[in-house]
């Protein structure tokens, strides 16, 4: 206890006299502006954001698409302000996006908030940021919620789990995708319980994976188990549409060593936003048919991971053949811009990004060199 009051003084002392020589120089802080969420869905909404501010402030909206469609309780302030912020329904066929500003009497600062949009009288694809763009025909889109069924939206179902996009084909996702953070890894253990089907898809479209594939090949996770374990969320990741064929000694040894490192990644950020996926494009190869399917062998996996610290935004992929002999290597000899995955995979990554981010500084992000960017991760 005196220790804790012992901090508490030492932060005291700091603050005051950070706040004297803020007067002496008459420096004014620069203002905070804080928002439950920058990425809205379609139906728009209502939130309540922060503005911080040791003079007075004023709000003011710039507008990228559309107009006068973001609404405050009020405008103007000083001091320290929750401020309800309502965003009016999307109907149109394309995202939107603004920029909510903060001015002071020396400082200028702004957030940009994006919205979906609805298209035909249905609504596109989430504007969730780790999600790939959805263009490959003949594909099935599906989320998971954390109980394990179908994720309706925050609303009713809470904190999204999982998505996957599914070749009905192969018998396989060409990827899942997800938001990874402590929280969301949540608390408990590997239940090792495999699923004959997958809630969202009829038994006929999927593998029954509680036996091996056959063949030689292991049920190898797409969204590992110990990304979720949560009892409910951790069943989940033992669906059929999360497994792969995947050769024993790549599954358990490099495999395994990115699956930790990706925690360990998330461990250090707010969020980070995963993709993991195989390539079967050129594949020629089955499975066994143990789970009532042959399933399609993939030639290459691959992570793309966009990570969110504070504001800041940077993103790395790897890129591995599907091969045992590769299994003692380090996966940081196969780390690749999500450019390069890009070129590599014929997919379009982070689809979302620019319209929170802006084109420009998506771009960027996309091109960055992985082996500097992976230093500061």
């Amino acid at each position: 206890m005196r220790t804790l009051k012992f901090r508490i003084l030492i932060a005291a002392a700091a603050f005051l006299l950070a706040a004297a020589v803020s007067c002496r120089k008459e420096e004014e802080p620069i203002p905070v502006i804080t928002l439950k969420t920058t990425m809205v869905e379609a139906a728009g909404g209502t939130q309540s954001m922060t503005v911080a501010a040791q003079k007075s402030w004023r709000l003011s909206v710039e507008y990228e698409s559309g107009d006068g469609w973001l609404h405050f309780s009020r405008t103007s302030g000083e001091g320290v302000v929750s401020v309800l912020l309502t965003v009016d329904p999307n109907t149109e066929g394309e995202p939107r996006g603004a920029k909510i500003c903060v001015d002071t009497p020396q400082h200028s600062i702004s957030a940009r908030i994006a919205q979906a949009g609805e298209a035909g009288g249905s609504v596109n694809a989430p504007l969730w940021l780790e999600l790939p763009a959805l263009d490959q025909p003949g594909l099935g889109f599906f989320t998971h919620s954390m109980d394990g069924g179908r994720y309706i939206d925050r609303t009713k179902s809470g904190v999204r789990n999982w998505s996957f996009y599914y070749d009905y084909d192969a018998y396989v996702s060409w990827w899942v995708a997800y938001p990874l953070n402590k929280g969301l890894i949540g608390s408990g253990s590997r239940t090792d319980s495999w699923q004959a089907t997958d809630p969202l898809l009829p038994a006929s479209a999927v593998c029954d994976v509680t036996r091996t594939y056959g063949g030689g090949w292991t049920r190898g996770h797409q969204i590992p188990s110990a990304d979720r374990l949560n009892y409910e969320a951790n069943t989940s990741t033992f669906y059929p549409t999360n497994m792969t064929p995947q050769n024993y000694d790549f599954n358990c040894y490099i495999w395994a060593n990115l699956e930790a490192a990706v925690r360990g990644y998330s461990a250090k950020c707010d969020t980070l936003y995963v993709v993991t996926g195989c390539d079967i494009r050129n594949s020629n190869q089955w499975s066994g048919s143990n789970t009532g399917h042959a399933a399609k062998v993939p030639t290459h996996y691959y992570k793309a991971l966009l990570r969110k610290k504070g504001s800041s935004y940077t993103a790395i992929a790897f890129h591995l053949p599907h091969s045992a002999s590769i299994c003692d290597e380090s996966y940081l000899n196969y780390l690749v811009s999500i450019d390069e995955l890009e070129q590599r995979t014929g997919l379009d990554f982070f689809v979302n990004l620019p319209t929170l981010l802006g084109k420009d500084t998506a771009d960027g992000i996309e091109a960055a060199d992985p082996s500097v960017t992976v230093k500061n991760w």
